[in-house]
């Protein structure tokens, strides 16, 4: 399986590829792709010239992503009861928080909380979850912005995870 958005960061770009031997598979995805609307055109106008990338565009991006990963991590080695785990492909990181609700953190953050007028979004990780409760304190951080504003985004999260700490006690 491989898909635009993934591969070329194209966030929303709905056109990808789906091998399997197995025939049953095969058969229950064309069903469900002719149950679907087609790409929007100009989706299917990037991929076609996407095909066209030389390997430096893929050494390029796969070191933006790495830099950007790597300062997330230098943060997160810094924030005490955070628990995590080294992605290696994914352009996320799904992060265990100290705290009982990673909603309710994330809601904080945005309300009442800045750093030098700026504050930081998380994706709260429960919804990415099929069993009720499970990620309830965990939080999804992709790795969109660049490495210098990841940077001070992660400063703004410690900040935020400190101070929410301190005002739960």
């Amino acid at each position: 399986m491989d898909s635009i958005s993934k591969r070329f960061s194209s966030c929303g770009a709905r056109i990808g590829a789906f091998v399997s031997y197995n025939k049953e598979i095969m058969k229950a995805a064309l069903a469900y792709g002719q149950a679907r609307l087609c790409p929007p055109t100009i989706d299917q106008m990037m991929a076609v010239k996407s095909a066209d990338l030389d390997d430096k565009y893929y050494e390029t991006v796969v070191g933006e992503y790495k830099r950007r990963r790597d300062a997330v991590l230098a943060t997160l080695k810094e924030m005490k009861g955070v628990e995590y785990r080294v992605p290696n492909g994914a352009f996320y990181i799904v992060i265990k928080l100290p705290v009982k609700n990673a909603e309710d953190f994330i809601i904080w953050l945005l309300t009442d909380f800045d750093v030098n007028g700026e504050t930081v979004m998380l994706a709260p990780a429960e919804g990415f979850y099929s069993t009720p409760g499970l990620g309830r304190n965990e939080a999804r951080i992709a790795f969109v912005l660049n490495e210098e504003k990841t940077k001070r985004a992660m400063n703004v999260l410690k900040l935020g995870l400190e101070k929410y700490l301190e005002i739960q006690k």
